[in-house]
Formats: C-alpha cells, structure tokens, sequence
C-alpha cells in the first residue's frame, strides 16, 4: 500500500466518559468499513498525556484528526453520522464505493 494514501487518524478523548466510548465506538465501527486495511487509527486520553493534547492544539474532546492524506483536517464530536464522517475524510463516494485514496481538497 502505497502511504502517501494511507488514512492516519488520531482521536483525542477524555477518559472514559460516555462521549468518548461513544466516538471511539463509532470511529472503530467506520474505519471496519470503507477504510478497512488502509487505516492507522489511534486514540490519546488527554488525561494520561496532557502534553500530546498541548502539541496539537487540542481544547475539546472528542476530537478527530486526519493526519494523512493531506489537507489536515480535524472535527469534533461522537462520529455518529456516517455520510459526515466520510465527507470530513474525504472519502469518493462514486460507484466503486468508499475509499480512501483519493484526497478532495477543503
């Protein structure tokens, strides 16, 4: 798999509240589906690294970032809307499907 097309998400959460089971639950759920194989997905409690939360310019959680493809980009929420998902990846929806390597421009 080439990388330069290799979805890298990081979801930022605050401990183990029901908002932050919630995102990580759905995020996992969508990234099973049309990112399945070409997803680096990783969470970071702000609670245990406050630091990493600081270095990225986090102030709410849930908070998504897409790494990779670029533009970045970032959202914050429960991830709970599918169609709002794949739009914020940018993710084709043509008629072969989702993918994920065809980055669309903000």
């Amino acid at each position: 798999m080439d990388e330069q097309y290799r979805t890298r998400l990081t979801l930022f959460i605050s401990g183990r509240t029901s908002l932050s089971l919630s995102a990580q639950e759905h995020l996992r759920e969508f990234c099973e589906g049309p990112l399945r194989g070409n997803v680096d997905f990783t969470v970071v409690d702000v609670l245990e690294n406050p630091q990493r939360a600081e270095e990225e310019k986090v102030l709410a959680t849930p908070t998504l970032i897409r790494e990779s493809p670029p533009p970045h980009r970032r959202v914050i929420g429960d991830f709970s809307d599918d169609a709002a998902l794949a739009l914020f990846l940018g993710l084709d929806g043509g008629p072969g499907g989702l993918t994920g390597n065809e980055p669309k421009e903000e």
